[in-house]
């Protein structure tokens, strides 16, 4: 008799064991591991001297809401190796002025952003042409040249940053074009610079770049 109920004891014991199981089972889903959803690098669009470095990072969110850091598991690669190059744990150092998308890869899972590399030692910066005589909606193609402590000069019109003092005149993109607005009753006037770092090209003076809009 003993015998008897201890074997239905165990019995019923497994049975509880395999209903607990069965019901872990079915809340889970047989326990899968999140999937990555996002992969995100920072900082983003930073900007950084030539021959300087930044430490990107790549944060991936799955699809359960995690968050975590995949910086150095993540494959790290550049699209312009002679502007940026990136370390396999995503060290950005900057080799020549302009820009490159960086890009981190984990799985199937891609983010990227854009940095751009300015030139280092500036001591001037120069806007050329420095006079223009513009209908409305027309366009002008400015350059920007920096010298540097050492006396050589760079071209870096894709790497400033641009301004329009009067955008009643127009604006100046990001690669130094300048559109003029379509559309004046009278001539408007407005200067350009360039700035790369904490350094910009004149404001005012016999050497700032002028632009006149007529109509």
């Amino acid at each position: 008799m003993f015998m008897k109920q201890s074997r239905e004891f165990q019995l019923l014991s497994g049975l509880i064991l395999f209903l607990a199981l069965m019901s872990g089972i079915g809340c889970t889903g047989f326990f899968v591991n999140p999937t990555l959803s996002t992969l995100t690098v920072g900082p983003s669009t930073p900007t950084i001297v030539q021959g300087s470095t930044l430490q990107m990072t790549a944060t991936g969110t799955f699809n359960d809401g995690s968050i975590k850091t995949l910086t150095n598991s993540a494959f790290w690669s550049t699209s312009d190796s002679t502007i940026a190059s990136v370390g396999t744990t995503g060290l950005v150092t900057g080799v020549a002025p302009g820009t490159a998308t960086i890009t981190a890869e984990s799985g199937t899972t891609v983010g990227s952003t854009t940095v751009t590399i300015q030139l280092g030692n500036i001591t001037s910066i120069a806007v050329m042409p420095q006079s223009n005589s513009i209908k409305v909606g027309g366009t002008v193609q400015l350059k920007a040249v920096a010298t540097t402590s050492n006396g050589t000069t760079d071209d870096i019109t894709n790497s400033a940053t641009w301004a329009s003092s009067n955008t009643n005149a127009g604006t100046i993109n990001s690669s130094g074009l300048f559109t003029a607005v379509t559309t004046l009753t009278s001539p408007q006037t407005t200067i350009i610079t360039a700035t790369s770092g904490n350094i910009s090209s004149p404001s005012s003076g016999p050497t700032a770049a002028t632009i006149t809009v007529s109509p």
